[in-house]
């Protein structure tokens, strides 16, 4: 059994990110995890790992149809206590195997079809076209430091419910490695 240590559970930057594509605040969040780099990153290249912690607290992830390389796109869902269906993709920009995963995150329907916000029941200011940046660093003692970084966002509001989002994706990603 694991046990997860929580570093420095997130924090925030405001800044010009370099290559995000323009202005906003980017959102960090660094995590350590008492498990191998190569058992950490299978919760982010595996169907069946990304199903166990994909959506906050009282989501499900009833689909994660992974297409993980470079140039490719993974579709994921989260479902609602309700039972609604939010459907994402992840579009793979560069992938160092067991160090480094970037992507463009934004909604799709169930198809893969990128979709205005609105159309989802969500403010139409919702954020599209999100970079994430996810890096991996051994620690020794089969630790894990890793690092989710998201760029661009242009306010507060939605920085602050992404950052609440992870952090419940991430506990949820923390307590299946424990149990495994």
């Amino acid at each position: 059994m694991a046990t997860v240590f929580v570093v420095a559970q997130s924090q925030t930057t405001a800044r010009k990110p370099a290559t995000a594509g323009g202005p906003g605040k980017n959102l960090v969040v660094t995590r350590t995890i008492d498990a191998p780099v190569a058992e950490v990153w299978k919760y982010w290249a595996e169907s069946e790992y990304v199903r166990k912690w994909w959506g906050p607290d009282g989501f499900t992830s009833p689909v994660a149809k992974m297409d993980f390389r470079v140039g490719g796109k993974s579709l994921v869902c989260m479902r609602t206590p309700e039972g609604q269906d939010l459907y994402s993709t992840w579009a793979y920009k560069k992938i160092v195997p067991l160090k480094h995963i970037e992507y463009i995150h934004n909604l799709a329907d169930k198809t893969g079809k990128k979709v205005d916000p609105a159309s989802m029941g969500l403010p139409s200011d919702f954020p599209q076209d999100v970079r994430n940046v996810i890096t991996f660093k051994t620690l020794g003692d089969n630790k894990t430091e890793m690092i989710i970084t998201e760029y661009g966002y242009t306010s507060d509001q939605w920085l602050n419910l992404s950052r609440m989002g992870l952090e419940q994706c991430l506990n949820k990603m923390t307590a299946s490695l424990i149990h495994r």
